[in-house]
């Protein structure tokens, strides 16, 4: 067992932030770096996670009358120059592929052959290849609206990248939608910022700021782009998902047109919507701590594990066959519509075992061995309390409790992150404060949340970036009408909007 004064991960978070975040992920063996510069293998305890997030939001997106269908990974340059503003957005970003074949070099090796006509670019996103389909589909308001999805993954060429929050290929969904109004599109992008919202905070356990970007941080070729956004616990932001409005340039691009009630031709309004395996990063760094990983118990790869004690050289089968029991009793249990899922580890490794599972974030632990039988009870720790403290439990009382023990732990979660949030978070209105607040910042300190007022202009936006590597994160919907000054110019302001260093 570790001495009360360490902890499981070196360097701590206030040590070495970004450092604690990749040895949290080492060592909960969620994901290691591949050999291929930018991109990460996703190892089965992560992508156990991974499969109950999609799970749990793909039959939200179902409830609203989405249905899932998949695009090609290769979209031809053509289709991206379409949309210029949209092509400039993503331009640096792009992978290209140039030929389709290899053939033997002069010296033995392999080089690059059969040039393509048209370059293809990689996905980095979908709006321009989905479009050129949904064009195809559409020649009447009857043919609307079309409510698509992809689960897939995505390729843009990161310079600096971090396993989950910002690699070269990530996995993701990309929502797209058409529809014959424009108010109806304007419904389809709120309604998907409403499911993006649930999920993060009713599963993820991150309590979120909704609200609207500016135009500068607007999905390139975006009319409008709404996001939530999440406090990190070194205070700074991360956009957990975003849904845009597109208007009409889209399907201008790609000539979506269809003939209305009238009988006139018209192109349609788009929306298109998207998050990705950069929620688990934000997870990560919510709820984590100096011991390991914290998983909310409703994505958890799994929800218990049973640790069964045996005696040293002694006859354990009644313990495994006790321990078996218990794990076979708990996955009858039904968690927010699957089952209670288990793991039982009987390795012989000594005290590393517990604090093996303490690392992968596990919500209970349970040790059970022959004095536990003899009292007809099991030994419980929670991950979201200190690992030292334990208590004993009758089995037949655990077993009836486990699902209220496991919500328990998830609105502590949630509540812990809201308040940490909201004591973090300070309505500024003298410039010199402001400036002081994110100069001082070092480390795991990055300021704060910040709601101070701004002109509107994209001038003093753009100073306070360059001289503080801030940014408006949003405009938060509910951020009301109040007169005011803007925090860099001093003009005249009408509302307050959130800034914060951001990933």
């Amino acid at each position: 067992m570790a001495k009360k004064n360490k902890t499981a991960i070196t360097p701590t978070r206030e040590q070495d932030y970004p450092a604690w975040y990749q040895e949290v992920i080492k060592v909960s063996d969620m994901a290691e770096n591949s050999p291929v510069r930018g991109c990460m293998v996703i190892k089965p305890w992560g992508y156990a996670l991974w499969e109950n997030m999609v799970r749990e939001i793909d039959a939200m997106f179902k409830e609203t009358g989405v249905k899932n269908a998949y695009f090609p990974l290769f979209i031809p340059l053509s289709y991206l120059e379409k949309e210029a503003e949209h092509v400039e957005g993503f331009a640096k970003e792009c992978a290209v592929v140039t030929h389709h074949k290899l053939e033997k070099d002069d010296k033995g090796g392999l080089k690059p052959a059969g040039k393509l006509a048209e370059p293809l670019i990689v996905r980095p996103t979908s709006e321009t290849i989905i479009g050129e389909s949904m064009a195809k589909w559409t020649s009447s308001y009857r043919d609307l609206p079309i409510l698509l999805n992809q689960w897939a993954n995505v390729v843009r060429w990161e310079m600096r990248t971090r396993m989950f929050l910002r690699t070269s290929e990530f996995l993701w969904q990309e929502g797209h939608t058409a529809h014959a109004t424009e108010q109806e599109a304007k419904e389809r992008t709120m309604l998907m910022l409403d499911v993006y919202t649930k999920f993060v905070e009713e599963y993820l356990a991150m309590p979120v700021i909704r609200g609207r970007k500016t135009v500068s941080e607007r999905f390139p070729g975006a009319d409008d782009t709404t996001c939530i956004e999440a406090m990190m616990q070194d205070k700074r932001a991360l956009q957990a998902g975003t849904s845009h409005f597109l208007g009409q340039n889209f399907a201008k691009g790609s000539n979506i047109k269809f003939q209305n009630e009238e009988g006139e031709e018209a192109y349609a309004w788009t929306t298109s919507w998207g998050t990705s395996t950069r929620m688990i990063g934000g997870m990560i760094m919510v709820h984590s701590d100096d011991d390991g990983l914290v998983l909310p118990p409703r994505v958890a790869s799994a929800h218990v594990v049973i640790l069964p004690i045996f005696k040293k050289d002694g006859d354990n089968r009644a313990v495994k066959e006790s321990a078996q029991d218990l794990k076979d009793a708990l996955e009858e249990k039904q968690y927010h519509g699957r089952n209670v899922t288990v793991e039982i580890d009987d390795r012989d490794i000594g005290g590393a075992r517990g604090w093996d599972w303490v690392k992968k974030g596990v919500p209970v632990r349970i040790e059970l061995g022959p004095r536990d039988m003899a009292q007809n009870s099991v030994f419980m720790a929670r991950r979201d309390e200190p690992s030292s403290q334990k208590q004993s439990m009758n089995r037949e009382e655990f077993i009836g409790q486990i699902t209220d023990i496991l919500d328990n732990i998830q609105d502590n979660l949630f509540n812990r992150a809201k308040n940490y949030r909201e004591e973090n978070t300070f309505e500024i209105d003298d410039k010199k404060a402001f400036y002081k607040l994110y100069k001082k910042a070092r480390g795991f300190d990055n300021g704060a949340f910040v709601m101070a007022h701004w002109c509107g202009s994209e001038e003093c936006e753009e100073k306070i970036k360059k001289d503080l590597s801030v940014t408006i994160r949003c405009i938060p919907f509910d951020s009301s009408t109040e007169e005011g000054n803007c925090i860099c110019c001093n003009n005249a302001s009408s509302r307050r909007v959130l800034f914060a260093k951001a990933y």
